[in-house]
């Protein structure tokens, strides 16, 4: 009985805190959609300009698994390019760990890239890898998430402090040891936020680079035809599966950081 009395206040705590959470965003977005609507009702604003979120759900509702295959091409294009920029930007940033000069001349091109508007350089990597190619899409995702990336693990890698490593060093652990158990730790929270911030950033990579050229089934170039002759709630209905394919990447990132860091006391205070 007393257990059962405890655990009570535990589990009506926990669902307050659920509801705390997740009530307000819930509300700041109906009413952002409820206003949406109300405004183009009464402002007589016509589809071709914008539509409203009634007609967007109704143009989805008739066309889900269609919408939702080309949203799935261009998800692949953003997943891939999102392993081999991530993936590249841990390897050069442990790379930077062991030649710090290294890390001093790879800043300026990250500077560099992160000004490099996305508009600019889609239409070269077209030209380079193939418009209707998707290897010309992957690299600029690879791109626009390598440095974002590198950045954060390389902070993360440096972040021990030095008393931490000569203890380390005092009890005779070799160098993977020291990476393994002290850096590597200190290192996942700053690479979980580079992941989620390159999450979202590689979907809109991928359906920017979309629309100077690809198939008929990626989602870039629907948006593009659409919008082109004013179909705009069919060009909104596929913007809205695009932020649904982001939202859904973003929030996979944050489960697996749950699981492999629950440790953490970002994710204990969230819990």
């Amino acid at each position: 009985m007393a257990s059962t009395a405890r655990s009570a206040p535990i589990a009506r705590g926990s669902g307050t805190r659920l509801i705390t959470n997740w009530l307000p965003p819930i509300l700041a977005f109906a009413l952002g959609i409820a206003f949406w609507e109300g405004m183009v009702r009464l402002f007589a604003i016509p589809n071709w300009l914008l539509p409203p979120p009634s007609a967007i759900l109704a143009n989805f509702l008739e066309q889900p698994a269609f919408l939702l295959s080309i949203g799935l091409y261009t998800f692949r294009s953003a997943l891939l390019g999102f392993l081999i920029g991530c993936g590249l930007g841990i390897l050069l940033a442990i790379i930077c760990v062991r030649w710090h000069g290294l890390a001093d001349a790879l800043v300026p091109f990250s500077v560099a890239s992160n000004a490099v508007p996305i508009v600019a350089l889609a239409p070269l990597m077209s030209i380079w890898l193939g418009a209707s190619r998707p290897g010309s899409k992957i690299a600029v995702v690879a791109v626009m998430t390598l440095f974002p990336t590198l950045i954060n693990v390389y902070k993360g890698l440096t972040s021990p402090a030095p008393d931490a490593l000569a203890l380390m060093r005092s009890y005779g652990a070799s160098q993977f040891q020291i990476f393994s158990k002290l850096r590597v730790p200190a290192a996942l929270p700053y690479a979980f936020n580079a992941f989620k911030i390159c999450a979202t950033l590689s979907m809109i990579g991928a359906v920017v680079a979309e629309f100077f050229g690809g198939p008929i089934n990626a989602l870039g170039v629907y948006i593009k035809k659409e919008a082109g002759i004013l179909h705009m709630p069919d060009a909104w209905a596929a913007i809205v599966v695009a932020c649904l394919f982001g939202i859904a990447f973003f929030l996979i990132i944050n489960l697996i950081e749950r699981l492999v860091m629950p440790w953490h006391v970002s994710i204990r205070r969230r819990s």
